[in-house]
């Protein structure tokens, strides 16, 4: 044994020594344990060090990995000349709006009512914008096929203008989901199952009073559905409705071991609607066709008409109506908030480390008899020790990811990525609930270094539990494995750091590279915590049954 082990192997009996003193006192309470296993904790450097380092570390990787993108955007502009002009919807959130919309101005309460009788797509083959790239014109929708598209969309909007980003509410007739009613880009409701077609037509309708705009839906004309209800606060008295179409980017993922490729390309949605009716104050006398948002800073091909014959209107439109997300085959060079903090699973590894060592060190060093003589009560040792492992992995936890996420998005948008806007609240959430996670997975590798011991198995078993996991599904396993890794697993506990939702109305893909995560943020800390909470009982009562 070394000089500087033997003198720190001393420290850490005289600080025992004290923190047996304190909780062996007569009546000692929860707390005074707490600090009795609060003054082992600091009596060995090593410990602190080691929380130290994994804030060192999730702050140092974090904000390398969040800077480690390059976007151009011409021959002498990169960076942050080329940040995309992105609408934001009422909400604050990144929306996408582009659509073609065949429109007539409605003043004051009324409504429009039509039927749709056909959908159809045409999508890209391959990746990339459809169209050749050559000398003369450049058709977008040459070389596009006949296709499905479960997001195209067509139907009746009752929008507050016809800038990007304004309030609305749609109902619509989609490629493989049916028909919706969806307002203000992030609000979705399901109205009757089922294709349209010339057999199967369906007909909507869209009423207005005051600020509530009412859709419903009929597979006859005659009987008519609730499909939902928008309240759009401050919408003007003279709004802009009429047919729309647009029609996402087609996304084809393409699974393989160790995550997925995904292969994108526009597509365009056409739609015939007739049996037009409005009802209420419509000044004008014709309808009129815009290109909502169909400029090459949007989604889509581009191109949108539409053509009137006798009643029936055919229509025509290619981008989307939706909130923005993270992932492959977003149009935008987006990123999120969380994205710096990809290096926690680094500073993890050290946090398990230390954490079930603070148990094990007990017996390796042949103490442990001696902390259940002081404290007699084995739980309560156990629960002390993991309250003080779980808040020192809190405090590092929260350091790191307070000082990586803000340096991190700075950099990131140096760089030209938009970074998608959140709420305070959905940021604090974020932040805390990052270091919450660490600091249930420090209670779960207490939990562990109790029942194995030895301090090389409870190391091993902690970081296999709960890094391990995270580690294949980012870089190992397809993304149908993966998403079930990340469901079942305490790696589960990482959802709690995305910070957009995964909205139904979008074809994403869930990659936690992207910060994306098939369970909901509390939904997947809740699975780490029942794995620490299953961890901790059942250390609980091996400690109990078992010699000291």
């Amino acid at each position: 044994m070394t000089s500087g082990s033997v003198v720190t192997e001393q420290r850490y009996r005289r600080r025992r020594s004290a923190s047996r003193r304190t909780a062996s006192k007569p009546g000692a309470s929860f707390g005074q344990v707490i600090r009795a296993e609060l003054i082992k904790f600091t009596s060995v450097r090593g410990w602190v060090i080691g929380m130290i380092v994994a804030a060192l570390l999730t702050l140092l990787f974090g904000v390398f990995l969040a800077g480690n993108a390059s976007i151009g955007c011409g021959p002498t502009r990169s960076g942050k000349a080329c940040l995309p002009k992105v609408p934001i919807g009422p909400g604050g959130e990144a929306v996408t709006d582009s659509f073609y919309l065949v429109r007539q101005p409605l003043a004051g309460n009324g409504s429009l009512t039509v039927r749709v009788t056909s959908l159809t797509s045409l999508v890209a083959q391959g990746s990339g914008q459809a169209g050749p790239v050559g000398q003369g014109p450049r058709n977008p929708l040459a070389n596009m096929s006949k296709g499905t598209v479960p997001w195209s969309k067509a139907g009746i909007i009752i929008t507050a203008s016809t800038r990007p980003g304004s309030a609305y509410a749609a109902l619509m007739v989609t490629g493989g989901h049916g028909v919706r009613m969806q307002y203000d880009y992030i609000h979705d409701t399901a109205g009757l199952p089922g294709k349209v077609s010339p057999a199967a037509p369906r007909w909507l309708r869209l009423t207005r009073d005051g600020d509530v705009i009412s859709g419903y839906d009929s597979a006859d004309g005659k009987h008519w559905d609730l499909v939902g209800t928008a309240t759009l606060a401050g919408l003007p008295r003279t709004v802009q409705a009429g047919p729309f179409a647009t029609s996402p980017i087609d996304n084809k993922v393409l699974p393989f071991f160790g995550g997925a490729s995904v292969q994108s390309g526009p597509s365009q949605a056409t739609a015939v609607l007739d049996e037009i009716t409005r009802r209420g104050h419509w000044p004008a006398a014709t309808w009129t066709g815009d290109n909502i948002g169909g400029h090459g800073n949007t989604p889509g091909t581009g191109v949108g008409y539409f053509r009137q014959s006798g009643g029936a209107i055919t229509v025509s439109g290619s981008g989307d109506i939706a909130p923005v997300v993270p992932g492959p085959g977003s149009f935008y060079p987006t990123t999120t908030i969380e994205q710096p903090l990809t290096g926690i699973f680094v500073g993890l590894i050290a946090v398990v480390v230390v954490a079930a060592m603070f148990f094990t060190a007990e017996y390796r060093r042949g103490l442990i008899r001696t902390t259940l003589a002081a404290t007699p009560s084995r739980i309560r040792v156990l629960a002390a020790k993991a309250v003080v492992a779980a808040g020192a992995a809190f405090a590092a936890g929260l350091v790191a990811s307070a000082i990586a996420a803000p340096l991190g998005v700075s950099r990131m948008q140096n760089q030209g990525q938009f970074v998608l806007p959140v709420s305070i609240l959905t940021e604090v959430r974020v932040l805390v609930g990052t270091a919450a996670m660490v600091a249930v997975a420090a209670a779960l590798a207490v939990a562990l270094g109790a029942i194995l011991r030895r301090s090389a198995a409870a190391v091993t078993a902690a970081i296999v539990v709960v890094v391990l996991p995270f580690l294949l599904s980012v870089a190992v396993l397809p993304v149908t494995a993966a998403n079930w890794v990340l469901r079942l697993t305490p790696a589960a506990g990482f959802s709690i750091e995305q910070s957009i939702p995964n909205y139904p109305q979008v074809d994403s893909v869930a990659s936690p590279a992207s910060g994306t995560y098939p369970l909901p943020p509390w939904a997947g800390f809740g699975v780490l915590c029942l794995y620490a909470a299953v961890a901790l009982v059942l250390a609980a009562i091996l400690l109990r049954r078992r010699d000291a």
